[in-house]
């Protein structure tokens, strides 16, 4: 596999080994892998600021992996990416969930080039990127996932009837949204949100203010 190339042990994954201990050999050697790939693309084309590309499992990798601390895929769920950037949090959960689908969309061209040089290092077979605006996707998803791209009204009006009527979770179909700091004011008219802790998971520092987002969104045909 590509990936087996040139991953020597990489303390700075531990972090993500030691929230989840019970990935296989191939997830683990994926996850050790993003350094490098992040790294080497990152110097062609900067979607990872020069700060936090040396705090990548911290900053990026764990912190996208705060969805699947509040929420599991299921085998057979179809999440959407939006505003994936240069692919979190989508990568990172796709290779946590292998069995599940995921489809990461971003407007701007260089970023998906570089998710797809990512997706194919890392020989993610679960992953469809696409150069598009979320609003012009024509499919529904279990839910969708991102990283603070906009505020939360606008979010919801990005992604009216990309929601399935099925849910194959207890939790019902909804966004999963990753934000910091007080969100009271942008969440008053969302009455139906949780807003979950990522300090109630992770000891850092860094996810003292980090916090998921959850909103059921209801099915519209």
């Amino acid at each position: 596999m590509l990936f087996l190339q040139n991953t020597k042990i990489n303390m700075n994954a531990e972090i993500v080994f030691k929230y989840f201990p019970n990935l296989s050999d191939i997830q683990r050697q994926q996850f050790v892998a993003l350094e490098n790939l992040y790294k080497d693309w990152n110097l062609k084309i900067n979607v990872v600021s020069r700060k936090d590309i040396e705090d990548l499992y911290l900053r990026h990798v764990l912190h996208s992996l705060g969805i699947a601390m509040v929420q599991p895929f299921k085998p057979g769920s179809d999440i959407l990416d939006v505003g994936t950037g240069g692919g979190f949090p989508g990568i990172p959960l796709a290779i946590l969930f292998p069995d599940s689908k995921f489809t990461l969309v971003d407007s701007i061209g260089k970023k998906i080039k570089v998710v797809e040089e990512v997706v194919d290092g890392l020989q993610l077979q679960n992953v469809t990127p696409i150069n598009k605006r979320v609003e012009d996707l024509d499919k529904q998803f279990d839910f969708i996932v991102s990283r603070a791209v906009a505020a939360m009204p606008t979010f919801v009006h990005w992604v009216k009837g990309k929601i399935k009527k099925e849910s194959k979770h207890e939790r019902r179909n909804g966004i999963l949204y990753l934000k910091g700091g007080d969100l009271s004011e942008e969440l008053k008219d969302y009455r139906n949100a949780q807003t979950l802790e990522l300090s109630d998971y992770f000891s850092e520092d860094f996810f003292s203010t980090k916090k998921v987002v959850y909103l059921p969104l209801k099915f519209k045909g």
